[in-house]
């Protein structure tokens, strides 16, 4: 089982349709409900003319040392994606506010990652617009 995470808090996961990989995505063209799964060394670029067509976009996080993902998201999001998008393994509480701000809709954990970290570190990092420097400055 996972736990899904949003600025809400712990949640169960609400997506019920399967997930692509890039191998099955031209097939998937015109179908409703399109997930893909993108693993870490993936160029986002791979997407191009196909991110309209998707839903939502699930990166792989395989340790919570390997910051590509974050990457991958920001990418995305300058592409114009606008779907949904999900930080999925390693992720710890401590990156929330770097997974929100780089564009991550949601995260996506083990219930062992959960149960080591539980749902108020999380909250703790849910006002992660409240303690942006870059507003700040920006004021």
């Amino acid at each position: 089982m996972t736990v899904l995470i949003n600025d809400s808090g712990f949640g169960t996961d609400d997506w019920v349709d399967a997930f692509l990989t890039l191998e099955d995505l031209p097939v998937a063209k015109g179908a409703i409900n399109v997930a893909v799964d993108l693993p870490s060394d993936c160029d986002p670029a791979s997407l191009e003319g196909h991110l309209s067509d998707i839903d939502m976009i699930r990166v792989d996080f395989p340790t919570s040392a390997d910051g590509r993902g974050f990457t991958i998201a920001r990418r995305l999001r300058l592409m114009g994606f606008v779907g949904r998008l999900r930080a999925k393994g390693h992720v710890i509480s401590d990156q929330y506010a770097m997974a929100r701000r780089s564009g991550f809709d949601e995260v996506e954990i083990s219930d062992a990652l959960a149960a080591r970290q539980p749902a108020e570190e999380w909250a703790f990092r849910a006002k992660w617009q409240d303690h942006d420097y870059q507003s700040r400055l920006r004021a």
